[in-house]
């Protein structure tokens, strides 16, 4: 590998081809920009009973996973039976998260809301995640810094989190080495990693005010603010899930405890090795503070060429909410996976035929190539010794 203008590129693999006729730039753009927009509309104008009544069908499953969790995991005389019940737990949970929840708060359902009924529960303002996550953080943190600012350094909120350097273009500190560690924490990741991190906590502590992103001071006020954000959902959780739910269980208190832990840190490792695939990998474009788009069709290009996919069985793609198609969600955050699936070989095409690089491979080497990224991360880059 080499590093070169702020992302790292295999030696000798030329950007694809351009397959149009292009006479300029501003063409090839405007053309990619065309097409985009011409599937996305398509779409967006195609959404209503059918997707509302597809996301109530994973919502209803997912809570019938819930009951039969909780009831295995508490009635369980065999490991069998009590290890159906966690996985049972955890694939309620990560259906919550990531296909109804993640979705919901993008606002994939606003427009449904006052025609479909159905829908009004699923409206971005009104949504609570079954989560640890605050959704008012989430939404401006997500939706706003990271999606309007896709690996723009000192403007993408996810480029630096916690202790970790996701980014070439990130400055690097001495606590970076150990980031390999704290990635690879996956029991941590949901409620210690994104929580802390989308309400602000860790940016209080793991950023200077000059790095941060999340929170525009370290005052006293943003400290307990940051705080409240975090603990508003992080509390209701725990509590619930680790003192109610194991002491309605008397005797079998220890037994349902660890049974919920397991479940929590099981949604945590399957979330993070999807999550951390997204945006880190050898070839994936970062970019300098000072970059924007220029058009609507240069932003479409850069969102493509900083996300990755990765391949994997439908039932899979359902537990992760479709970040399996990451370089969709980036493009039209507010479609909904079933959708983002039905487009994917749309979007290969456009790409193909505009000469932009469409990343996607098998999971398990897609989450190789990003853990050793941030292998590379977490040392010295030749451009950290730059003035």
């Amino acid at each position: 590998m080499i590093y070169r203008q702020g992302v790292y590129e295999r030696a000798g693999e030329p950007r694809p081809a351009n397959a149009g006729a292009w006479d300029s730039e501003e063409q090839r753009l405007a053309s990619l920009r065309s097409e985009l927009d011409a599937i996305h509309d398509r779409v967006r104008a195609d959404l209503g009973a059918e997707d509302v009544a597809y996301i109530e069908s994973i919502d209803r499953l997912s809570r019938r996973l819930t009951v039969a969790g909780r009831v295995l995991i508490f009635a369980g005389m065999d490991p069998l039976s009590y290890s159906a019940g966690v996985l049972a737990l955890a694939a309620a949970h990560q259906l919550q998260v990531c296909e109804i929840g993640h979705t919901a708060l993008h606002g994939a359902y606003d427009k449904l809301a006052d025609e479909l009924p159905g829908a009004a529960k699923y409206h971005s303002m009104k949504f609570r995640w079954v989560g640890e996550i605050d959704e008012e953080s989430w939404r401006r943190v997500h939706n706003l810094l990271h999606h309007g600012h896709t690996n723009i350094v000192g403007r993408d909120s996810d480029l630096l989190v916690g202790f970790a350097r996701w980014s070439p273009e990130a400055k690097h500190h001495f606590y970076h080495r150990l980031q390999l560690l704290f990635s690879a924490t996956y029991p941590l990741y949901w409620w210690s990693g994104m929580s802390l991190h989308s309400a602000g906590v860790l940016d209080l502590f793991a950023r200077t005010q000059a790095e941060s992103v999340v929170v525009n001071d370290k005052s006293l006020r943003t400290f307990f603010a940051a705080h409240k954000r975090a603990l508003r959902k992080i509390v209701p959780y725990k509590l619930k899930n680790y003192v109610v739910y194991p002491a309605l269980a008397g005797p079998l208190f220890l037994k349902v405890l660890v049974g919920n832990w397991l479940a929590d840190h099981l949604r945590d490792v399957y979330t993070a090795a999807t999550m951390h695939c997204n945006h880190i990998g050898p070839d994936v474009h970062h970019y300098a503070a000072d970059r924007q788009a220029r058009s609507r069709g240069e932003w479409y290009e850069m969102q493509i060429e900083a996300a990755n996919n990765f391949e994997v069985p439908h039932w899979m793609s359902v537990l992760c909410g479709g970040l399996d198609y990451h370089i969709e969600h980036h493009l039209f955050p507010r479609l909904p996976p079933n959708r983002l699936r039905e487009i994917a070989p749309q979007v290969k095409a456009v790409c193909a035929r505009h000469g932009v690089r469409y990343r996607t491979g098998s999971w398990p080497r897609t989450l190789a190539t990003s853990l050793r990224t941030l292998a590379r991360l977490s040392r010295p880059l030749p451009s950290d010794a730059s003035p």
